[in-house]
């Protein structure tokens, strides 16, 4: 992945990303705004649910969609967000994407996923659970409440992520967590993909050795 030298300051001045102050507006977000966002939509999505599921329906497919969620965060940190680019353009693309975060870790305003990302990402997502469940499987009553759990996983992992960098987690699995991610960070960007969990590169064997 192409990116810069780590920043290791601890309160470092953000890296201008577009000579456009509308465009540079959009690559800063604060951890609360995705609540405001994506709270209520995933309220919404289990209401809705709640009119055509039953609730074994609901409890089942939320869970998938929280385990979904595992597998999507995992693919998307490691084949997309540290895809191998070539060119110089592609290398600029990705530095935007993702490079920008592994030079400046610690900048709290980059921490979590900006919405010109996160918004075309969950409708895609959106359309593809559709299209398997509603077309393919003719099980629509599955989709809003499989969403609404793949949502909260991604809820999860965000707000993991900014913890990892910027709260003392000192004991039990929050410790493990934040350790394994740091390592990420400051020892080997190639491993470790999983953010909010491990499970994934214990399967594909990118778990580093520590």
């Amino acid at each position: 992945m192409s990116h810069l030298p780590i920043d290791k300051s601890k309160d470092p001045v953000s890296i201008r990303l577009f000579k456009s102050n509308f465009l540079e507006f959009f690559t800063h977000i604060s951890p609360v705004t995705i609540l405001i966002l994506w709270a209520p939509v995933t309220a919404l999505l289990l209401y809705f649910a709640a009119q055509t599921a039953t609730v074994g329906v609901i409890l089942g497919a939320f869970v998938l969609g929280l385990f979904l969620w595992t597998l999507g965060e995992y693919t998307l940190h490691r084949f997309l967000f540290h895809y191998p680019a070539r060119s110089e353009k592609a290398k600029k693309i990705f530095f935007l994407f993702h490079g920008v975060h592994h030079h400046q870790p610690q900048d709290k305003t980059r921490l979590v996923m900006p919405f010109p990302v996160s918004i075309p990402l969950a409708l895609v997502f959106y359309g593809l659970f559709t299209l398997v469940l509603g077309a393919l499987l003719q099980a629509p009553q599955w989709i809003n409440p499989l969403t609404a759990g793949f949502m909260v996983g991604y809820l999860a992992y965000d707000l993991t992520h900014y913890a990892t960098h910027h709260f003392t987690m000192r004991r039990g699995y929050a410790k493990y967590i934040k350790r394994y991610h740091m390592a990420h960070h400051y020892k080997d960007p190639d491993t470790r993909y999983g953010v909010s969990s491990p499970l994934w590169d214990w399967v594909f064997g990118t778990a580093g050795q520590d």
